[in-house]
């Protein structure tokens, strides 16, 4: 699975794209950051994190992105800001079909690092461990990105198949079920 984390700000966008499944290696495709010039007016500045996004979704083609989930925080300008360059993720992918999900900062720290109160040296560190890498990406963006990125791949692939037996196991699925074996059962008798 290849999938391109999004780590949103309106300064700094973290990006960055990872291959790999559940137990297996993985493999650093891309890192970057898409910048914007913090004294250009919003409306600009959420244009350019746009292309720059559709520049990393033509170039890498990913089967599904992954987006910082924003919290709240106590400066409300940030808060803003990130959900703003959020928002412009998420509709990017959803422009191409490609499915998106949101993890928290603690999710990708704990799937990670294995603490959800990691900080962003242990992250860059972990980061630069698992996908093999000389030296951490920087700006700190870039590593969070590649964090989304992995989490995703690791714990994506869980809630999917969780997600799918929970379905599965659904009073409407179970009487469709049913019925399909009724079916088969007269079928078989006649």
């Amino acid at each position: 699975m290849r999938v391109l984390g999004v780590d949103p700000g309106l300064t700094r966008c973290g990006v960055g794209v990872v291959d790999g499944v559940p137990g297996r290696p993985l493999t650093m495709v891309g890192v970057g950051v898409v910048r914007t010039p913090a004294d250009a007016e919003t409306g600009h500045r959420l244009v350019l994190i746009e292309q720059g996004i559709e520049e990393w979704l033509d170039e890498h083609r990913p089967e599904a992105v992954a987006v910082e989930r924003v919290f709240s925080q106590h400066n409300v300008r940030t808060v803003m800001g990130t959900a703003q360059a959020s928002a412009v993720a998420i509709l990017c992918a959803a422009r191409r079909g490609l499915p998106v999900h949101l993890h928290t900062p603690s999710e990708v720290k704990a799937a990670v690092t294995g603490s959800g109160r990691a900080d962003k040296a242990q992250v860059g560190a972990m980061v630069t461990r698992l996908l093999r890498l000389d030296a951490p990406p920087k700006p700190a963006d870039a590593a969070d990105a590649l964090a989304l990125a992995i989490c995703h791949i690791w714990r994506g692939a869980a809630t999917n198949r969780l997600q799918q037996a929970i379905a599965a196991h659904s009073p409407v699925q179970a009487a469709r079920t049913a019925a399909a074996r009724t079916a088969r059962t007269q079928e078989s008798a006649t």
